[in-house]
């Protein structure tokens, strides 16, 4: 591919200027808004990243790489598209508008190319990186995967602040990922502010220290030969010396005084009289032009940078850049959200070749910028991906439950046999934990599965005969270890999600986490979800009835954190039984066209499967199964509702206590019910559906559960904050009592814990009698 000429790019390039401007322009000042709210976009962020961009999608990628692109810059991004033929231009006046332009980039809500998703600050950078981990894996897995290039994040300096970007950079596997490009907009201003010092040396470090390649472009090719004049290198000095804050200060001035803001003397510095005559002997325009003249906007040094980027191994690219680069609010500290006034429009589009009255114009038919926009579109046009192969998801594995065992250790046993029933299934799985494998009955299927890696490690503990886990490293593996990093963990397992509209490979990711752990890493695994990303997120163990681990390791919120998450389906199933069909149908709904993520809260209690009545006869076994995929069922199966006095309501590790509590109910005279659910999420939907028009989508679980011919009053029990239940009042307009955990724990034996929290048998019959009386 020819390099096109800087002067050819320069001029797409304020076309590119002009349209994003334009795209936020007519959000704010061309639209009806009578909410009084303003619309907002980002003309300055913007502007800063026009150069870079430019460089990249007219000189440098090719169709098979990804773009991770910074929020804020996302008025680019469609303008760019826009010139590519990648997006109508009715799309053009439509930002933050219902059916328009998103925000922020969105993989799902944008009507042109999106690659991933934006707008998490720190987490939409990283994404792109592991995506080119889930290639990796994708193409050592599958011989016929699809080639994918280039993995680029365009991100702002500020978001360096983020720890995300650190536990992801830090990562050992990282270090090989030669595909993985880093463009930092290094315009040193945040939200707020100019900034005052940016250590780009010391960031510059900490990637080094990773094994990433460090490329900084701070100055531009014009300035760097004035540099190698007599007097060139003070100045040089000068200019770096200087506080930031003094930098943009002198952007905001005229013209004619930047010949004196250099030469001012100070207690610290004095200028030379060959530097003196150095900036003398500039034309006061130049030099302001000169002193601008940084490197993330000389197209030229771009383009010849990003060519010579190593291969073998990550690489981040310090672009020194000026927020609102060529517009009137270029430098200002408070030009985040300014936008540019009528005046202002007219100004630039005299400047950069615009017309407000026609601001969409394409480059004229046969010029040498038409000709590249079309000889680009044609090199970056992708093949639409076919849909993937449908994979049969078995809803059992006709496994007989028989001993008392925990929903974790059931969960570890479906893995260990899906290679023996399901071995189609079993190929597509992946698994990932972040050091916590062996402690989440991962064990099984590892050895069996193996451990992925980018590349063979040798196993020096293959002769050791007593080593109960083997852990083989190779590039056949299954299981992805990530090390203490959450973020990491649920940012790779959105990756891992989305290989099936990426490339075409259906895979089913699938994470085990220690629950008190879900929170902390709930934003990415959300932020995946909402771009696409289909993953199942085990938390395990749960709860207060994790009790000997005490306080911090019990946790409370999640429950309520399953249901309230979109795109996700949340389930807590209490037998081993249950959490079979209900993982198998969660599967079932991964790596597909409308699938969905789920969350599941498991726990190391072991149940006794008897527990659960379980029918002998096949029809009603497969009764059962469909009740509990659904979200829960009763107990006893067959039971007088017309006659039920109360009914308790249990979810999860706890119901033997809240079925011991119906027996010294009944015990006592007081006709009690049990209800098991498996998903207060889905009984959570059934309710939501009601009296909405249309009446909603599937059966009515909870007509079924609570119907409403049988009133009676509630007990809800769940090893979480009880609120999670409190809706079921309102099904039938029934009293309740909800129980559950509302305090930090502290260590103790099981029972002491239920006891604390009022969770055990007793707690649970006061608060039915209570309410029976």
């Amino acid at each position: 591919m020819t390099t096109p000429d800087p002067a050819l790019l320069r001029e797409v390039s304020c076309r590119v200027l002009w349209l994003a401007t334009s795209i936020v322009d007519a959000a704010n000042a061309g639209r009806p808004n009578d909410s009084g709210v303003k619309v907002g976009g980002h003309q300055a962020s913007s502007a800063s990243m026009v150069d870079i961009m430019v460089a990249l999608w007219f000189a440098e990628l090719e169709r098979d790489d990804r773009v991770s692109v910074k929020p804020h810059a996302s008025p680019v991004l469609h303008a760019l598209n826009y010139l590519l033929g990648d997006l109508d231009e009715a799309y053009l006046p439509t930002l933050r508008a219902k059916g328009g332009l998103q925000s922020y980039p969105s993989r799902l809500k944008d009507p042109d190319t999106v690659d991933f998703s934006t707008g998490s600050v720190g987490i939409g950078a990283t994404a792109a990186l592991w995506a080119a981990m889930s290639h990796r894996y994708v193409a050592s897995r599958f011989a016929d995967a699809p080639p994918a290039g280039r993995f680029v994040s365009l991100l702002g300096d500020a978001e360096l602040d983020e720890g995300a970007i650190w536990e992801a950079v830090a990562d050992p596997a990282v270090a090989r990922l030669g595909e993985v490009l880093w463009v930092v907009d290094v315009n040193r201003q945040s939200l707020d502010r100019v900034v005052p010092e940016l250590q780009i040396a010391r960031l510059a470090g900490m990637f080094e220290a990773a094994g990433w390649q460090v490329v900084t472009i701070k100055w531009g090719r014009r300035i760097s030969e004035l540099f190698e004049r007599p007097g060139g290198a003070e100045l040089r000095t000068r200019l770096e010396q200087m506080p930031n804050e003094e930098y943009q200060r002198m952007l905001r001035a005229g013209t004619d005084e930047i010949a004196g803001r250099l030469l001012a003397d100070s207690e610290a510095w004095s200028p030379s009289a060959a530097l003196r005559e150095l900036v003398d002997a500039l034309d006061a325009d130049d030099l302001a032009e000169l002193v601008r003249d940084l490197g993330g906007h000389d197209l030229g040094l771009l383009v010849d940078t990003f060519a010579d980027v190593d291969d073998q191994r990550p690489t981040v690219v310090f672009a020194y850049t000026i927020k609102g680069r060529g517009l009137p609010t270029e430098g200002h500290p408070n030009n985040h959200s300014a936008l540019l006034t009528a005046d202002q429009m007219d100004a630039l589009a005299e400047r950069t070749g615009g017309d407000r009255s026609a601001p969409w114009s394409r480059f004229e038919a046969g010029s040498a910028a038409a000709d590249l926009c079309e000889q680009r579109a044609a090199a970056l046009r992708r093949t639409p991906q076919p849909p993937t192969t449908p994979l049969p998801v078995p809803v059992a594995l006709g496994h007989a439950h028989k001993r008392p065992v925990s929903t974790q250790a059931a969960l570890g046993r479906l893995l260990a046999d899906l290679h023996r029933d399901a071995p189609a299934v079993a190929a597509r799985v992946v698994t990932c934990s972040p050091d916590v494998a062996s402690s989440t009955n991962l064990g099984g299927w590892i050895n069996k599965a193996g451990v992925w890696s980018v590349e063979d490690r040798r196993d020096w503990f293959a002769d050791d005969t007593e080593r109960l886990l083997r852990w083989s490293e190779h590039q056949d593996g299954q299981h992805i270890e990530l090390g203490i990093a959450e973020v990491n963990l649920v940012s790779l397992l959105g990756e891992l999600g989305a290989t099936w509209s990426r490339w075409g490979e259906r895979l089913i990711p699938i994470a085990t986490i220690y629950d008190p752990f879900v929170s902390r890493a709930l934003e990415p695994w959300s932020y995946g979800i909402y771009s696409g990303g289909q993953s199942i997120l085990v938390g395990t163990p749960s709860g207060v009835t994790l009790a000997p681990e005490g306080g911090a390791h019990q946790s409370i919120t999640t429950p309520s954190i399953g249901l309230e998450q979109p795109g996700c389906t949340a389930w807590e199933p209490a037998f081993a039984q249950d959490l079979e069909w209900c993982f198998l149908a969660a599967m079932d709904s991964v790596g597909v066209p409308g699938g969905t993520s789920s969350y599941f809260r498991l726990s190391t209690r072991p149940l006794d499967p008897t527990l659960a009545e379980l029918p002998d006869d096949p029809a009603l076994v497969e009764r059962r199964r469909r009740q509990a995929v659904a979200g829960g069922y009763r107990l006893p199966a067959e039971h007088a509702l017309t006659e039920e006095q109360v009914t308790l309501v249990g979810v999860g590790a706890i119901m033997p206590e809240v079925l011991a509590a119906a027996e010294s109910l009944r015990g006592q005279g007081v006709r009690a019910g049990v209800v098991c659910l498996t998903s207060p999420d889905l009984v959570f939907r059934s309710f939501q559906q009601r009296g909405r028009r249309g009446g909603g989508t599937g059966g009515d679980v909870l007509a079924e559960l609570l119907p409403a011919s049988a009133p009676a009053p509630l007990v809800t029990v769940l090893d979480g904050h009880p609120h999670t239940l409190s809706f079921l009042a309102g099904a039938r307009g029934d009293r309740i009592r909800c129980l559950g955990v509302e305090e930090f724990g502290q260590s103790s034996g099981l029972a002491d814990a239920y006891r604390l929290h009022g969770l055990d048998v007793a707690a649970i019959v006061d608060a039915a009698l209570g309410l029976v009386e």
